[in-house]
């Protein structure tokens, strides 16, 4: 679990790391925010549809083998990444063309890094009781949250001379080869435990594959028999899992969006878009603020309440919604972090509720596709909703926050009339 840990911490502290000196980087090169928020979508995109072929291919190959490819997409990405923002920043690039060329590194991370976290998923879900299934997500989930805390604490220290805005994605990228070490030396081999190691999938959700009686999804997941079919691949519409996917999409849109614009309105709100420089301290409290939050949900207030996959995704929308009226009246930064901290808030509850709610809606051998379905909406939410985000933003700032709050409030009308109940879900067969 240590080792499970700090595969997502190390990811989720460098993307936020990176996430807190972007605005600035942006501010400096002086392009439009919006291109900003758009050089993230291609990887968003490749992400969506990666996600689901590596899910396939932990349960073939083993999902070592999955997260320590996922770790190396992460670790090349940051180092191409932050050599190319360096040639921007000293004026031997132009700006256009350090923004393709970074989209183009980032792609890296779409395309190899989304083979670890389902597989780090499917690893947790395939081996807890489905009475625990929520808290034991939700600890891995915290690990992303834990990286939030680190990654914008650590940003404004890591601001070498030399290096300046850049050093963040060097220093990520040798904790990458650290952990990807760790990993590669510590982790047991796991043996693939389904009849489909020997398949290959050319799409992520093609129509081929074994068939099996769509009653048997109910069967006792611990039997013989349920563990020697192969998995049935699973789509976005799959029925069991198409309310969470809504879900989903739907509030990781607003999440996304809530995200996009942090960066830019600390600047604007602080007055901070003439000394770009000293920006990524005041944007890295913010989002230290908004991490801790969600800590708070997801190692104190889901354990210590016990909420189920639904409460949790109703609640946190309920509190997202909240929080981000607070976030976009606030006009000094202790306005700004308690509004960013409630939301935050709202969305540590929202994102392991979905998470345990797909999983919790199929068997236990198609945790691998459930898991490629989850992480496939999750990255779906970040191919255009920062940028939409953002650009609603530079035209209104209320239209912005209107529209995510609109969507926390159809995630929670949806929501409460069609997931399933927690006492169904997290009955143990």
């Amino acid at each position: 679990m240590a080792l499970l840990f700090a595969v997502m911490l190390t990811t989720a502290a460098g993307n936020t790391a990176m996430q807190s000196v972007m605005p600035a980087i942006g501010t400096s090169l002086g392009v439009d925010d919006v291109w900003i928020s758009l050089a993230y979508s291609w990887s968003a995109l490749l992400w969506v549809v990666c996600a689901p072929i590596w899910a396939r291919k932990s349960d073939q190959r083993g999902r070592k083998a999955m997260m320590a490819l996922g770790l190396v997409g992460f670790t090349t990405s940051m180092a191409l990444c932050g050599l190319v923002l360096w040639f921007g920043l000293n004026g031997w690039l132009p700006a256009l063309w350090t923004l393709l060329l970074f989209a183009a590194a980032r792609s890296l991370y779409g395309g190899y890094g989304s083979a670890a976290p389902p597989a780090v998923q499917a690893y947790v879900a395939s081996r807890t009781a489905r009475s625990e299934r929520t808290q034991a997500l939700s600890l891995i989930a915290s690990s992303f949250g834990l990286g939030t805390v680190i990654g914008p604490a650590l940003a404004p220290l890591l601001v070498f001379p030399g290096l300046g805005l850049t050093g963040p994605f060097i220093a990520f990228t040798v904790l990458g080869i650290v952990t990807l070490i760790a990993l590669r030396i510590f982790l047991p081999n796991d043996e693939p435990q389904y009849a489909a190691r020997g398949s290959a999938y050319d799409a992520p959700y093609g129509s081929g594959g074994a068939s099996r009686d769509p009653g048997s999804d109910e069967d006792d997941e611990s039997s013989p028999e349920s563990e020697e079919a192969a998995p049935k691949k699973l789509g976005w519409w799959e029925p069991r899992l198409r309310p969470w996917v809504i879900a989903g999409l739907l509030g990781g849109h607003a999440h996304a969006m809530v995200l996009g614009i942090s960066g830019f309105l600390v600047l604007d709100r602080l007055g901070l878009r003439g000394t770009p420089e000293i920006a990524a301290g005041y944007i890295g409290i913010v989002l230290m603020c908004g991490a801790i939050a969600t800590l708070l949900a997801q190692w104190g207030l889901i354990p210590r309440l016990k909420l189920g996959p639904r409460a949790a995704v109703l609640w946190g929308c309920c509190l997202a919604a909240v929080g981000t009226t607070i976030f976009g009246a606030a006009q000094e930064l202790h306005g700004i972090a308690l509004g960013y901290s409630v939301a935050s808030l709202g969305f540590g509850l929202f994102r392991p509720g979905f998470n345990a709610g797909a999983s919790l809606a199929v068997s236990r051998k198609e945790q691998g596709e459930a898991s490629g379905v989850v992480s496939s909406a999750t990255g779906a939410a970040f191919v255009v909703a920062p940028a939409i985000g953002v650009w609603l933003y530079g035209h209104s700032d209320w239209l912005a926050f209107a529209v995510i709050i609109g969507l926390c409030f159809t995630v929670l009308v949806i929501g409460w009339r069609s997931l399933s109940a927690d006492e169904v879900l997290t009955a143990d067969r």
